[in-house]
């Protein structure tokens, strides 16, 4: 395999990675922006006929174009106050119920101690 082929193919999964990282991405903040589920299911569909329209394009310069108008695109659209799930960090929940520092000791039998 020469060095122009191996750069090709490595420039090509560089931007497979980024065309799945994108749309993973998109599809996780068009969740943010449909209030209802079957809103969602439409936006989805419709983002997924924007990335299959040009599934097929094969010149590497103008698919580097794309994604970058596409991130362009994510960047201006994102949804300003993303849904986070409440344990995570962001979350409302997130160490609400923090581990306790160490040298503190739990006793979960309390009040059932052997009297001898």
């Amino acid at each position: 395999m020469s060095t122009a082929s191996a750069a090709y193919l490595a420039r090509r999964a560089a931007q497979k990675e980024r065309v799945r990282i994108l749309y993973r991405r998109a599809l996780k903040d068009t969740l943010n922006w449909a209030v209802h589920r079957h809103l969602f299911y439409q936006d989805a569909s419709n983002l997924r006929e924007r990335f299959d329209a040009n599934k097929d394009v094969e010149d590497i310069n103008i698919i580097d174009k794309l994604i970058a108008d596409g991130e362009a695109s994510y960047n201006k659209w994102r949804h300003p106050d993303p849904y986070i799930v409440p344990w995570a960090p962001g979350g409302s929940k997130f160490t609400r119920n923090p581990t306790p520092p160490s040298g503190i000791e739990i006793i979960y039998n309390y009040g059932r101690e052997d009297n001898d």
